[in-house]
């Protein structure tokens, strides 16, 4: 017999269930994807960033890093090697907390906190590198009868059907951050209780990743913040650039796979940024830019060394281009340049 599950439901119990993707041994996802974090620039691109958070905050007694998220502490470490050698004055008032639901790591460092849950009173920097995207939501498409229902799922083999109509929630959420329309761009009416009508056109498989978990999460995030910088970096769009398909996946051993949330792989979905950050109230400081543009302002870009250099220090001249490689990595438009960044500002 079937087993229908909203993808909310099913999106829980695969990642994050007794046998869930995100609890299973091994290397973790760095076996499955890449990230930002498994890039050694990024460590001293959050390493600068944490420098100027620690200026604004007047260098306070103790400067915190939460990484949310935090794998197998990857980044964690390296922003830890990476402070204690460019800046060990600050590194001495450190306090670093990796946050994940696996055990903790063996050979991370010793000054890496490890903890299920996000501290609260964090003074300094929360970091959440692809969080947000395994956030769980649920998914709604537009019928051919032009009403959007919300899809449920086969957890064993991913076939969907459409069930329930959004509930008034989800319905307030759909009409002011994706609107479920035609081609041409027609606005979804919100109805009664029989649902989301689209607007007259074809609309049918238009889809929309509901926001509201995400929202609440990093509402959650933020208010664990005392003083200091909340950022979430992660596949995102804006109310400009929604995708019409929706963008539901999966990956497993380094390539996209269909999504099937029956645990063997990571099921992700881009995140609507300007919820989020709307979600933190009117009077919240926040700043939306992409990857590019922050690692840029942090002097991070792809620019190789000066050739002269590899007569005077051959070896000196390798180290850069290797940088410079990663740094290119980081900051390409196409790829992880591209992602976006919600930078939350609090007391500082």
């Amino acid at each position: 017999m079937t087993e229908w599950l909203t993808w909310r439901a099913a999106m829980d119990q695969a990642l994050y269930g007794p046998d869930g993707f995100y609890r299973r041994p091994g290397a973790g996802p760095a076996a499955h994807f890449r990230t930002s974090a498994h890039n050694p620039v990024f460590a001293e691109a959050v390493g600068r960033l944490l420098l100027r958070v620690d200026r604004r905050l007047g260098a306070p007694e103790r400067l915190d890093f939460v990484d949310m998220a935090a794998g197998r502490g990857e980044l964690a470490a390296g922003v830890v090697r990476w402070l204690a050698a460019e800046a060990p004055e600050v590194a001495e008032r450190l306090r670093t907390v990796a946050v994940d639901l696996g055990p903790r790591p063996e050979g991370l460092p010793a000054a890496v906190e490890w903890s299920g849950t996000a501290p609260s009173g964090v003074v300094g920097l929360l970091l959440a590198n692809e969080w947000l995207d395994n956030v769980v939501c649920d998914v709604a498409e537009v019928g051919p009868d032009g009403v959007a229902r919300i899809v449920e799922v086969d957890p064993g083999s991913g076939t969907e059907r459409l069930a329930a109509v959004p509930d008034p929630a989800q319905r307030e959420w759909l009409a002011r951050w994706w609107p479920l329309g035609d081609s041409a761009g027609g606005r979804a009416g919100i109805g009664d209780s029989s649902g989301t009508r689209a607007a007259v056109g074809d609309s049918a498989g238009a889809r929309a990743e509901i926001g509201l978990d995400r929202d609440a999460a990093w509402r959650t995030a933020v208010d664990r913040l005392d003083r200091g910088l909340a950022v979430a970096v992660d596949y995102s769009h804006t109310a400009a650039d929604r995708p019409r398909f929706g963008t539901l996946t999966g990956y497993r051993d380094g390539h996209q796979v269909p999504a099937v949330p029956d645990g063997t792989c990571d099921i992700t979905a881009h995140v609507a940024l300007d919820a989020c950050a709307a979600a933190l109230g009117p009077e919240a400081e926040t700043v939306l830019a992409t990857q590019r543009e922050i690692l840029h302002d942090l002097s991070i870009s792809g620019a190789r060394p000066d050739l002269a250099l590899a007569s005077s220090d051959p070896l000196g001249y390798l180290r850069g281009l290797s940088r410079a490689s990663a740094a290119a990595e980081l900051t390409d438009p196409a790829g992880l340049g591209g992602f976006g960044w919600l930078l939350a500002f609090s007391s500082c």
